[in-house]
């Protein structure tokens, strides 16, 4: 008998040994086999349930994971973005602050007002001897027209006094407010203030500037006409000056009435305004602290309405006028701005 045929005679031996055996088990150890085997049946059903329900909270914690990650990394990109967005906004306000403090450099301290007075003082300058000495040619040539009528008047004593008196009422109008007057012209030339109060001047004041307010307070009692500046942003700049001392001294009874000759130059007259008195468009009109007007007859009749009512009207007539009416001149207050000599032949060359 060879090896291959010993395994087949056992297997068929003990085929039929356990036949031969399970007859003889008890039925107790039968459906203890049998159960074992549901048991380990259903373990083997239960392990393949859990590697099942494994791989999908596998599956399940992949997905999440990349959905967290995708999540996260647009959360983090639109962080960044906003990031950005701020940067920029950060650098465009850095540039502004810094173009406004250029702006306030170059603009806050009137830079361009001086600018514009010295100008006007090298030209006053260059032309200024031309014109003094014209016009003391004129005032030389009057007393040889007028030396017979001087020697022979000696009647008319009594009208010297009368023309004498004039100037002098003219010196003492403002004379119990002058030292405040003084006071005030001072601190507008040596303590500008830039950002003060409505109806105060906020403006560089210079020395010719306060050579004109000074000359009508005091030469003329406020009611003349002084030399224009050249430019009508330097008469603003003048009657600017003139308002706010009359505001300071008479508060709210003061009364502004502008006349100009075309609304292009009272338009001027307002922005300027606005600019060193520190007022709104709310502070012009008919009723308002300033009035603007083209004819002097519309003027006349608003400055006696508001002496009626108890007021104190500033009439300010522009260098473009080139007369006065004589409906202007009942009132006190007047301030003009007279051309040059030199404008005045321009004009009339032009004519």
């Amino acid at each position: 008998m060879n090896s291959d045929e010993l395994p087949i005679a056992d297997e068929n031996a003990s085929s039929d040994e356990t036949g031969a055996v399970l007859p003889e088990l008890k039925l107790p150890e039968r459906e203890r086999i049998a159960d074992l085997i549901q048991r380990e049946q259903a373990i083997q059903q239960e392990i393949a349930d859990l590697t099942t329900t494994r791989d999908q909270l596998q599956a399940q914690v992949v997905a999440t994971q990349n959905s967290l990650a995708q999540v996260v990394q647009q959360n983090l990109s639109e962080l960044e973005q906003r990031r950005q967005a701020l940067q920029l906004s950060i650098e465009q306000l850095e540039r502004r602050q810094e173009r406004i403090r250029n702006e306030m450099k170059t603009s806050f301290a009137g830079t361009s007002q001086e600018i514009a007075i010295r100008v006007q003082s090298f030209k006053d300058y260059l032309v200024g001897s031309l014109q003094d000495l014209a016009i003391a040619a004129e005032r030389l040539e009057l007393p040889k027209f007028q030396e017979p009528q001087v020697v022979a008047p000696t009647q008319p004593v009594v009208e010297e006094p009368s023309a004498i008196a004039a100037p002098k009422f003219a010196e003492s109008k403002f004379q119990d407010q002058a030292r405040e007057i003084r006071n005030v012209i001072d601190q507008f030339r040596n303590q500008p203030d830039y950002y003060g109060p409505v109806w105060k001047l906020r403006r560089t004041f210079e020395p010719v500037h306060a050579e004109r307010v000074s000359t009508w307070f005091f030469d003329q009692g406020g009611r003349g006409a002084v030399r224009t500046m050249g430019s009508r942003l330097q008469n603003i700049l003048i009657a600017s000056a003139t308002i706010s001392i009359l505001y300071k001294l008479h508060r709210d009874r003061v009364r502004t009435l502008i006349l100009a000759n075309s609304p292009e130059r009272l338009g001027e007259w307002r922005r300027g305004l606005q600019d060193c008195l520190g007022v709104t468009r709310s502070d012009f009109g008919s009723d308002r602290g300033i009035t603007l007007f083209e004819a002097p007859e519309q003027l006349a009749l608003k400055a006696e309405r508001l002496e009626k009512d108890g007021f104190l009207p500033l009439i300010v007539v522009d260098e473009t006028e080139e007369s006065i009416s004589l409906a202007l001149l009942q009132f006190p207050l007047l301030l003009a701005f007279a051309p040059s000599p030199q404008q005045m032949i321009q004009q009339q060359s032009y004519f």
